[in-house]
């Protein structure tokens, strides 16, 4: 989503209340939480709401405890379990690291085969608990594609595209049919 100040990212979920001050145990969605997570930074609920800011944060056996700015007391750190957390990025930043993409740098790719063959292009990037997933429309309708580097082993956005490895049945219903 795009607005004045940037382009969404997420970057964690919360999975519970902490202790009895309003803590808040989040999943870390992000390779800088460091910085996403800083106190002073805003983090937004999705899909919608007001922002919050980050009081405080630490680890505590591997986990990253967050205190935002007016959650005083369990009751409220409860009420967010499963909010996904979002932060604001400028669009025309990347992650650190080379191999690391924001969502709105894959959403658009034109998606084709080793073999050069065009089949669609990636419409979302949807975010499961075990691996993120690419949601690609094609000529047969949507299909998701996990985003790991054996099945998605080129990425060009200077190029605009996105290449799947030649895997029968990857994108369609019938493993029969061959690329």
């Amino acid at each position: 989503m795009i607005d004045q100040t940037g382009i969404e990212v997420v970057v964690g979920v919360v999975r519970r209340a902490h202790g009895l001050t309003g803590e808040v145990a989040v999943e870390v969605r992000t390779d800088e939480p460091e910085r996403r997570f800083a106190p002073g930074a805003e983090l937004w609920p999705e899909p919608g709401g007001p922002a919050w800011t980050v009081a405080s944060r630490r680890w505590h056996q591997d986990r990253l405890l967050l205190r935002l700015e007016g959650l005083e007391d369990r009751a409220a750190a409860e009420a967010l379990n499963g909010t996904v957390l979002l932060a604001r990025v400028d669009p025309s930043q990347s992650p650190a690291a080379e191999d690391e993409f924001y969502d709105h740098q894959l959403i658009g790719l034109a998606v084709s085969t080793a073999a050069g063959r065009p089949v669609g292009r990636v419409e979302r990037v949807v975010h499961g608990p075990a691996q993120d997933l690419l949601q690609i429309a094609t000529a047969a309708g949507l299909r998701q594609v996990p985003f790991v580097t054996a099945l998605v082993p080129e990425i060009d956005l200077a190029q605009g595209r996105l290449v799947l490895a030649d895997l029968a049945g990857l994108l369609d219903d019938s493993a029969e049919e061959a690329w």
